[in-house]
């Protein structure tokens, strides 16, 4: 009997780290399912892969909401046969003063982080465990869930709690054959190092701390496809004795804090 093609959903894949990933998992041979929010990104996003001859589609659902997660599943299952590989990778990120942190703001940022990995987590476990062959989950953590930064209270720990989300779903899903890692990069060469117009990564005190001074061992910032490159290695069977990890991809800079 010929093996189904293997199919991976990525949130927030329409950009960034997130489309990285679902480019190298396609090109690694899975049909890719880009689940986000805003239809132009995501259909775009669809195009460039259908242009290199990728399976690829694009279904617009909000992480935050459980009814629009649950319908996302089911077109997947529909248009895939289901999902065998789901990585969390949406996110928002609020640069605000704790004093000045709106309740509502700072719940926001969970609702997308750590609320949107619980809701697609329990979609795609359960469809999972329904199959009985198994499956990944790779949660997009940060360094930051370790480190202390300033005015990024909601975000670090939002983070956080999505590494102890990857360690409890590890021990609850590993008799389903079900593995669960995270991924926590470093500064990332994207859109989202950019803030108001301004891509830290090119400010005088990031190539000076950063790179002359080397925090950042390697003395560079990241590039998504290094960050895709982890979580192509973790679904794979290369990694089959893997669950419960969060493996940074940071250049060093961890190993400085």
């Amino acid at each position: 009997m010929e093996q189904r093609q293997r199919t991976a959903l990525i949130t927030g894949g329409a950009t960034g780290i997130g489309f990285a990933t679902a480019q190298r998992l396609a090109r690694d041979g899975a049909a890719v399912v880009i689940m986000g929010p805003h239809p132009d990104q995501g259909q775009a996003a669809e195009a460039r892969l259908r242009a290199e001859g990728l399976t690829a589609y694009f279904v617009v659902g909000d992480v935050t909401q459980a009814a629009q997660v649950e319908r996302c599943f089911a077109a997947a299952d529909r248009l895939t046969g289901g999902v065998d590989i789901l990585v969390n990778n949406a996110a928002i990120y609020a640069f605000t003063p704790f004093p000045a942190t709106d309740h509502a703001a700072w719940h926001r940022v969970f609702d997308v982080i750590v609320d949107g990995a619980f809701h697609c987590a329990r979609a795609a476990a359960r469809r999972m465990i329904e199959r009985g062959s198994g499956g990944h989950i790779v949660n997009i953590s940060s360094i930051n869930a370790h480190r202390g930064l300033i005015d990024s209270s909601a975000y670090n720990a939002a983070k956080g709690a999505l590494d102890q989300l990857t360690r409890c779903l590890a021990l609850d899903l590993a008799p389903h054959n079900i593995r669960v890692n995270g991924v926590a990069p470093g500064f990332i060469d994207t859109a989202m190092a950019i803030t108001d117009g301004v891509n830290e990564l090119e400010t005088e005190e990031f190539q000076a701390i950063y790179i002359r001074q080397r925090k950042i061992p390697l003395q560079r910032p990241g590039q998504a496809h290094e960050v895709a490159a982890v979580v192509a290695f973790l679904v794979s069977s290369d990694a089959a004795y893997i669950t419960g990890a969060t493996i940074p991809v940071d250049g060093g800079l961890s190993v400085t804090f």
